[in-house]
């Protein structure tokens, strides 16, 4: 999106050098999303740790209110806690919202949450969350900056992945390239 141009850019430069060819989907909970972009992961053991890895950089974080967590949307992940208190994304790991439809009242329970700070989802997110699905409890914590225009079907296979106890696949799922089209 050119509304996060940070994230955006980062992304594009990552898959015009090949960064992202080899990687593993390393991160898979059905109903939520798939994780990748951990440089870890080429090669990786069946029983090693991923998620932790990245190319030495944070992204800061470009929250816009109306770029959400809707089915499909391709957003940062980023470390969490107070090591973190500017909220800035990995420098590579991303996920693809898998996602569950939600009520109304969920949606005005979010809207309550602290981070959203008197943010109320549009008419339009609302019918998107309530319809389509999505994780509207992620909007305004990590930051969305694509979508998967085609090939989500793609995404809910890879979702639907037997994983084991650490949500990683029990057989691998394999980025063979990444490329710009």
């Amino acid at each position: 999106y050119d509304a996060t141009p940070q994230h955006r850019d980062n992304f594009l430069k990552l898959a015009e050098d090949g960064y992202f060819d080899g990687l593993l989907f390393h991160r898979v909970i059905d109903g939520f999303m798939i994780q990748g972009g951990d440089p870890d992961s080429r090669d990786a053991d069946a029983n090693q740790r991923l998620g932790m890895g990245g190319p030495g950089y944070r992204v800061p974080a470009e929250f816009v209110d109306t770029l959400i967590h809707t089915k499909g949307a391709l957003a940062a992940a980023r470390t969490g806690g107070p090591s973190n208190p500017k909220k800035e994304s990995s420098g590579s790991q991303f996920y693809i919202v898998d996602g569950k439809p939600f009520t109304d009242a969920d949606l005005d329970r979010f809207e309550k949450a602290d981070h959203y700070e008197g943010h109320e989802f549009s008419p339009y997110q609302r019918e998107f969350y309530t319809t389509i699905g999505g994780l509207p409890f992620l909007d305004l914590n990590y930051t969305v900056f694509g979508e998967v225009v085609a090939g989500m079907n793609i995404v809910e296979s890879i979702a639907a992945s037997e994983t084991d106890s650490k949500a990683r696949p029990v057989e691998d799922v394999l980025i063979i390239e990444a490329k710009m089209i």
